[in-house]
């Protein structure tokens, strides 16, 4: 059976929150959907909660698929496996403890089919337990200049708000970096570099769920600095061969944007990693207009050496840090 689209969702230790993920999917009004649940040794229940609500579902049986990982693998493992299985003409990635609009896949099928676009890209909500927040996505004519708007921090390049044809990772050979999750996101801008048309659907559709208020710089383990570096350097080394030196501008704010928590924490040694980091960038400091001028002026600080001036802004930070999270709910499309 030819699909429209393949909906890949990864599962690991979401026991809490799949059923509500599922039925959001299992109740799409898209016809011809494909669902490929992954289960990446999850040690927990979710698996038979999956298995419960899809007995709810019986005409969408014949069209959902679980693959299973004898390991734990991780998040980019998870999402290559079903890529691998996938039939659909376009592909979405949904991650298990969010959650959609019935009418989604729909609206981004229709919208890509009738632009002949090889990805369109769509607003989201940032989904608190008591609250939630529209998340505005900008618009832009080209693929380049959508690239472009990623790499300076002015367009999220979340997997989860995209629909993407299934033939730009096959041509291209885009694989998710596996072993490397913590910014394994940046696959998507390799995307957009080997796209021809792209375009904006001025619509949120998908609840991006943040519970965890209190996990911020946790998630800054040696092993995730090791990731992230590894996926901004594979990442600009492949558009550095694509587009020579067109995007330098731009990849130093990657870089910048990567570097950037560092100033935060009141582990010094991150406050020498973000001297060690990408020295190269520093020069471009100034002329990130995509982030704020506070922003800007506090990287220019570290990199001049006012380290007076930078505890300052890391303590003010953490005085306001609950309300600076709320305000910005991601950072560089990782879960605090």
């Amino acid at each position: 059976m030819e699909y429209k689209v393949s909906v890949i969702i990864p599962i690991y230790k979401v026991e809490k929150f799949i059923s509500r993920c599922v039925k959001s999917l299992m109740e799409q009004t898209l016809k011809d959907v494909e669902y490929i649940f992954v289960n990446d040794a999850t040690p927990d229940n979710s698996i038979q909660i999956l298995l419960n609500v899809l007995e709810q579902y019986p005409d969408r049986a014949n069209h959902t698929k679980i693959l299973t990982h004898e390991r734990n693998k991780g998040l980019p493992a998870a999402r290559n496996t079903g890529l691998a299985v996938a039939q659909g003409e376009y592909i979405f990635h949904c991650d298990s403890d969010d959650f959609v609009e019935p009418e989604m896949l729909e609206k981004l099928y229709d919208h890509a089919v009738e632009e002949n676009a090889d990805i369109v890209w769509c607003d989201w909500y940032l989904s608190f337990e008591n609250s939630e927040r529209y998340m505005k996505q900008p618009a832009y004519d080209t693929s380049l200049e959508a690239l472009k708007a990623m790499l300076g921090g002015a367009m999220k390049y979340n997997v989860w708000n995209k629909l993407v044809k299934l033939s730009l990772y096959i041509n291209n050979d885009v694989r998710f970096p596996v072993g490397y999750g913590m910014g394994e996101d940046m696959t998507m801008m390799l995307l957009f570099a080997y796209a021809k048309k792209v375009i904006y659907l001025p619509q949120a559709f998908y609840h991006y769920v943040k519970l965890n208020t209190n996990a911020f710089s946790q998630i800054y383990s040696e092993n995730h600095l090791q990731e992230l570096k590894h996926n901004v350097t594979t990442i600009t080394d492949k558009l550095e061969t694509k587009f020579g030196n067109t995007l330098d501008q731009e990849i130093a704010f990657l870089k910048l944007e990567a570097k950037f928590p560092f100033l935060l924490s009141k582990d010094r040694k991150k406050q020498k990693l973000w001297n060690e980091w990408y020295p190269e960038a520093n020069r471009y400091i100034l002329k990130n207009y995509n982030i704020s001028i506070r922003s800007r002026f506090i990287q220019w600080c570290a990199w001049k050496h006012l380290d007076f001036v930078v505890c300052m802004y890391r303590w003010l930070f953490r005085l306001f840090m609950p309300k600076w999270k709320e305000r910005r709910g991601m950072w560089n499309g990782e879960r605090f």
